[in-house]
């Protein structure tokens, strides 16, 4: 099947936002890893890694918290801090789990700024993190503004993508966020604009469809085929 994007001003939607880790980056069994660790210096109950997956995409407080409780810990703001902190020094330094981008990333982004679309990230991620995946991966060059939670709210608040509309200068409408999580398509859903849920990523697809204004897809390939098929609709 031929995926290259259609030239020419794109119809419709305009602006294309993406979440990063589970659509773009595949860095869920490091965040796993990092969780764990971070349990375990602070003596809590290791997670198992579903609880943790289905954390991803939350600010690391809202995650931390989420966790704990599942895990009939007592919480407190100190706790979530000392746990964030941690998560973030295994993920920042010390654990060195290889993060590939997906199959198709870099050659599909390129694909579609070149066909005229505006690109967005909207991230569960702090500005720190993604700051750094973006230079790692030399993609930060394709995008027009980012948005992170630490600089809004926490998915699903539609902040990010109310951010990023009015940066962008666009309507709800003409924008259409991609994303591997539920916490993504509510977000969506909230701003109101079209999702398009990626199956590849850490929520189940039986989850997604249901949310998803524009269905759920198997891999990056087929975002690509699903903006084209939209952009002659």
């Amino acid at each position: 099947m031929n995926n290259r994007i259609k030239q020419g001003r794109p119809r419709g939607h305009e602006l294309l936002i993406f979440d990063w880790d589970g659509t773009l980056m595949d860095s869920a069994h490091k965040i796993v890893t990092c969780f764990q660790a971070a349990a375990r210096d602070c003596d809590f109950p290791v997670p198992e890694a579903g609880l943790v997956e289905h954390q991803i995409g939350l600010t690391l407080e809202i995650a931390w918290s989420n966790i704990l409780s599942e895990l009939g810990e007592r919480e407190s703001p100190a706790t979530l801090k000392r746990a964030s902190d941690r998560y973030r020094d295994y993920f920042l330094e010390i654990d060195q789990t290889p993060m590939p981008l997906y199959e198709g990333v870099v050659d599909g982004i390129q694909q579609l700024e070149e066909a005229g679309y505006m690109l967005a990230i909207a991230t569960g991620k702090a500005r720190r993190g993604l700051d750094r995946a973006l230079g790692e991966t030399d993609l930060l060059k394709h995008f027009v503004t980012t948005r992170c939670a630490d600089e809004a709210f926490s998915k699903p608040h539609p902040k990010m993508l109310l951010d990023i509309l009015e940066y962008c200068g666009c309507e709800a409408e003409q924008a259409l966020m991609v994303g591997d999580t539920t916490y993504d398509m509510d977000m969506a859903r909230n701003a109101g604009m079209d999702g398009l849920a990626v199956a590849y990523g850490v929520h189940a697809q039986i989850d997604l469809t249901p949310l998803a204004s524009l269905g759920c897809v198997a891999d990056f390939a087929a975002v690509l085929s699903k903006i084209n098929q939209l952009q002659g609709d």
